[in-house]
């Protein structure tokens, strides 16, 4: 530990993750966080998953608390369980985000599948960033970090997915301007392919491939020597978006991404 948030307080939401073999953005940003000093409340509406992150955090001498929460309905109450916890919010990160398989092109893309999508990926963030802005303003501190997506700048297959992040880009811009002079930051990490449970099996499933062929697949597509990245490539830039590091840092859209979005035509 070297205690780049020592003494903080951080919120990360959708720091659970779905089965798999490798580590989910949220847990490791969770695991992180904890690992640098932070007092984390680790919020999932799987209350086993929230539970096994904080179990992780507690065996490696972290402090770390479970709240069972669903952001599209109670980013409010997610807000009030950890100003009364800690009185204060220094950090919080919004992770929560979904694709679905009914997910297409805008020709033929349908109404439900895209207000679910957007429901989750930006509209509860949204109430939260609202939220926690609140005590962040009045205490003149604080740093939120939005998980985004490269496909908010690129593609055209998953419209409801892409709009969602578009839209979470804007929310991250927005409220980094209007809020700066309260002395808030607000940024937003742009992940490529990363080699998630969620990023692989999920991808898998629609694409309908086998583990190991849509791996080749995602790993092939990156330009960076080694393929696709890992969680701990995204819990490292929200380490430093959320530390004292990056105190002259907002508004900023970070891609992780093994050079995918500077790919130009």
């Amino acid at each position: 530990m070297s205690g780049r948030l020592a003494g903080k307080t951080a919120v990360v939401v959708g720091a659970g993750q779905q089965p798999g073999e490798t580590i989910g953005n949220g847990k490791a940003i969770a695991l992180t966080f904890a690992r640098e000093g932070a007092e984390v409340l680790c919020v999932d509406r799987d209350e086993a998953r929230a539970q096994a992150t904080v179990g992780e955090i507690a065996a490696a001498g972290g402090t770390a608390f479970a709240l069972t929460a669903d952001i599209v309905t109670q980013a409010d109450a997610i807000a009030a369980a950890a100003m009364d916890r800690w009185g204060r919010i220094d950090i919080c990160v919004s992770n929560v985000g979904i694709g679905h398989n009914a997910d297409g092109p805008v020709h033929r893309h349908d109404d439900d599948t895209f207000d679910t999508v957007f429901a989750v990926n930006f509209s509860g963030a949204r109430r939260l960033v609202r939220a926690v802005l609140a005590p962040m303003r009045e205490a003149g501190a604080g740093s939120i970090v939005l998980i985004s997506s490269l496909a908010s700048t690129a593609g055209a297959h998953m419209i409801a997915y892409e709009v969602s992040k578009a839209a979470l880009n804007r929310l991250a811009t927005a409220t980094a301007l209007g809020s700066a002079k309260k002395g808030v930051r607000c940024n937003a990490i742009l992940p490529g392919l990363i080699d998630t449970p969620m990023g692989v099996r999920g991808t898998a499933d629609r694409d309908g491939r086998d583990l190991a062929a849509q791996r080749e697949l995602r790993n092939a597509a990156v330009p960076l020597k080694g393929g696709m990245g890992s969680a701990w490539d995204v819990a490292n830039a929200a380490l430093f978006l959320a530390s004292d590091e990056a105190r002259f840092v907002t508004g900023v859209l970070l891609p992780v991404d093994g050079g995918q979005g500077a790919r130009i035509g």
